[in-house]
């Protein structure tokens, strides 16, 4: 995989409301998310949370991997908190380093502003991650906590 954001655009991106997904899809997008939060962080925590079934899930999908490259979930407005809620973000093995992170964060922001104008997004982002938020506009807005047993900081991209 490179880096080119022309590369990005032949992936098969998918915008599915929870009841949207099949059962195929879902489980490769739980298997993607046990490989990095679970087995690769080895975080022991309970993945399916109750908010997926009302959250936009956003996969990037190749024909050369069975579960996404990347994957994130756009939990609705009042639920988790008063914003939408950017989370469950993760790029997987097969393309760490290539950007697709980044595009991935670019694409759910731009569908936050469309499926929720005039709000902003707040994230419950890895303390570690903070500058990777920041360089797509996120401001934090909290002190350091543990989550799950690691270190986390609330962050908040404005409303545009």
């Amino acid at each position: 995989m490179t880096s080119s954001p022309t590369s990005f655009d032949t992936l098969d991106w998918r915008w599915r409301r929870f009841d949207e997904l099949s059962v195929h899809e879902l489980q490769y997008i739980y298997m993607a998310r046990q490989q990095v939060f679970s087995v690769e962080q080895n975080c022991a925590y309970l993945d399916v949370d109750g908010y997926d079934e009302h959250s936009h899930h956003l996969a990037a999908w190749s024909p050369q991997h069975k579960v996404p490259l990347a994957y994130a979930r756009l939990v609705d407005p009042g639920l988790k908190y008063a914003e939408p809620s950017m989370g469950r973000v993760i790029t997987t093995s097969a393309a760490r380093g290539s950007g697709l992170g980044r595009e991935l964060v670019r694409r759910t922001i731009a569908h936050a502003a469309k499926a929720f104008p005039g709000q902003g997004i707040r994230i419950s982002a890895q303390s570690r991650l903070e500058a990777f938020y920041q360089e797509a506009g996120f401001v934090v807005v909290g002190d350091r906590y543990l989550e799950d047993g690691i270190p986390h900081t609330q962050m908040l991209l404005p409303a545009s």
